[in-house]
């Protein structure tokens, strides 16, 4: 395998090769990039699409063998509308099936939201400086134990300590002002992944500063993809993708298929060029970028993607793609990979996410982006 890197001038790219370090690939070959959406899961891939399949797919447990209809389901839900799409033998199954994965969903959010004054997430920042450790349940702990591996695996540029500054960069999208320079460093005051302390044994958390607040906004809708998946399983629907606003978590593939059809935007929408696509199944794929959440001040582009380390949003436009084993997994690499760059990012990937696969797209001031890759199936 081989990190590559490509520059794509006059819509003939150039290609340098990087080492890249012995990795377990989810996919088979194909030339692919991500985007967008998912195509309809029955129509045949259009010439020269090329699929991939993640191991597992085969052993998809039989239906009973009875025939499969195609079933769809939406419910909003954390700021965006989850999608779930599914094979099952009857209509009342397929909605029993939805019904509890929404639940599900609807759930986790009145644990993982940092809108919600009710939420158990926002209960525990309010406990921020006060010496109190607090008991977790266990999606929560799951979540921010997840989230503090990689905070140390990524030196901070995954945290999810750094709600203080979110909320300022927020306020400046609003607003269209830059954070004044005081308040964003109280702001940073407060963040710092070292500030959460967990406690295995007791399952509890301990934050350390007070105006600490907890923003799990990089990895809560990965997490939920995942479990609403494992519902579906659950009720017997092994044949299944969730969709949360672009955070796909894949089952089982349609029948008669090698996985489900996943509609690719382009690199670069000024260079333009035809659909892609990629098949996949038994997977999960995030897409971080900041195309429609950013803001322009003083001729300068931030993002709404936020560096811990500094306080500041990211001025480097990108879109950055992980094909990970869970959706959280890749919810959260995704986020990681937007701060690290790719250079750095993919070192995090060789040396700890062995079954991931990544591709980052730089802007750059003309039409041809920059576009790297780490084990990205050709």
């Amino acid at each position: 395998m081989m990190i590559e890197s490509a520059s794509t001038v006059q819509g003939d790219r150039t290609r340098r090769r990087l080492a890249c370090g012995v990795v377990g690939a989810l996919l088979t070959a194909g030339t692919l990039a991500f985007g967008g959406g998912i195509g309809p899961a029955e129509a045949s891939p259009p010439p020269g699409t090329q699929t991939g399949i993640c191991p597992g797919t085969a052993a998809a447990p039989p239906e009973g063998g009875e025939p499969l209809k195609r079933y769809e389901f939406s419910h909003r839900q954390m700021g965006t509308v989850f999608r779930v799409v599914m094979y099952a033998p009857d209509a009342k199954q397929a909605h029993r099936a939805a019904q509890a994965a929404f639940a599900r969903i609807d759930r986790l959010n009145a644990v993982l939201s940092d809108y919600d004054p009710r939420s158990e997430l926002s209960r525990l920042s309010a406990t921020a400086g006060t010496g109190r450790w607090v008991p977790l349940s266990r999606d929560l702990w799951c979540v921010l134990a997840f989230s503090q591996r990689l905070a140390r695996q990524s030196g901070g540029a995954f945290d999810v300590t750094v709600g203080p500054v979110v909320r300022l960069w927020r306020r400046a999208r609003r607003q269209h002002r830059l954070p004044k320079p005081q308040r964003l460093h109280e702001a940073l005051a407060a963040v710092g992944w070292e500030k959460l302390q967990l406690d295995r044994c007791r399952r509890a958390a301990l934050l350390r500063s007070s105006g600490m607040r907890l923003d799990l906004g990089g990895v809560a809708k990965g997490y939920a993809v995942q479990q609403a998946l494992g519902v579906l399983r659950r009720h017997g629907i092994h044949r299944a993708l969730v969709d949360g606003g672009g955070d796909l978590a894949l089952g089982g593939p349609p029948p008669g298929r090698r996985g489900w059809r996943v509609l690719l935007a382009p690199e670069s929408p000024q260079v333009g060029g035809k659909p892609q696509y990629l098949e996949l199944a038994c997977c999960a794929v995030a897409t971080s970028g900041d195309a429609f959440q950013h803001v322009v001040i003083g001729g300068r582009r931030y993002s709404h993607i936020v560096d811990p380390r500094s306080g500041i949003g990211l001025t480097t436009p990108s879109t950055v793609t992980v094909i990970a084993p869970d959706g959280m997994t890749a919810d959260a690499l995704a986020t990681a990979l937007s701060v690290l760059g790719p250079r750095q990012g993919f070192a995090l990937l060789r040396a700890y996410y062995p079954g991931s696969a990544a591709r980052v797209v730089l802007a750059t001031e003309g039409d041809s982006p920059q576009v790297f890759f780490y084990c990205w199936p050709r």
